[in-house]
């Protein structure tokens, strides 16, 4: 059930309405990876202050690779908080890719320097943790907390998925990142899945007898 009403004035009014219910630390959850064929789903938690201002900062799918770099510095710096929390290929092939994701979000709210008491979620399933939250769709576009959290989560995936370039390099990682690109696609069916590989989603698992 929605805690408060649909009248969003601003990409700070769901926190703003979180303290007048008398919340005090409001944190944004958010991740990134959850479609790919490789790599990890990494979740982020950020806690902005209070009239944090951060212009441009907007869901990270609506960046460039450029002004997503440019805002993870500046959102480490200002934000009170930031958390990361990693659910590898693994992970997800062992209690699939939204449980995995729940526990990366999860673990990146166990790594905030503060203890939040509000949470603010990305997408419609709430995280199974003791403190109260909202989850809210296309979140990132209506919170900055959430949309610095999806900011941070791209850009320490894409990271993470660079390294894994300069370990797999017929796959081509560091320009896919991992997604299922036509190139990406007919390296799997070529060379089999590598360690990164999630091996329970199409694309992967009918490869997976050449390991």
């Amino acid at each position: 059930m929605e805690l408060f009403p649909e009248t969003e004035q601003s990409t700070l009014f769901f926190e703003a309405m979180a303290r007048r219910r008398g919340y005090r630390v409001v944190a944004g959850i958010d991740e990134a990876g959850r479609g790919p064929l490789a790599g990890p789903v990494v979740a982020a938690a950020v806690i902005l202050p209070e009239n944090f201002e951060l212009h441009g900062l907007n869901d990270s799918k609506q960046l460039s690779e450029k002004k997503r770099n440019q805002f993870y510095p500046l959102i480490y710096e200002r934000a009170l908080a930031v958390g990361v929390g990693v659910s590898r290929a693994g992970e997800i092939d062992r209690i699939n890719i939204l449980q995995a994701t729940l526990h990366g979000m999860s673990r990146a709210i166990g790594r905030l320097a503060l203890k939040p008491d509000f949470l603010l979620v990305d997408g419609i399933t709430p995280i199974p943790i003791g403190i109260e939250q909202m989850t809210l769709k296309k979140g990132d576009s209506r919170s900055l907390s959430i949309a610095a959290a999806s900011v941070v989560a791209k850009v320490v995936r894409d990271r993470i998925m660079v390294a894994y370039d300069r370990l797999f390099p017929e796959y081509g990682f560091a320009g896919h990142k991992g997604y299922g690109s036509q190139q990406h696609r007919d390296a799997v069916a070529r060379y089999g899945p590598c360690l990164c590989h999630r091996r329970t989603f199409a694309g992967v698992k009918e490869h997976c007898e050449r390991l």
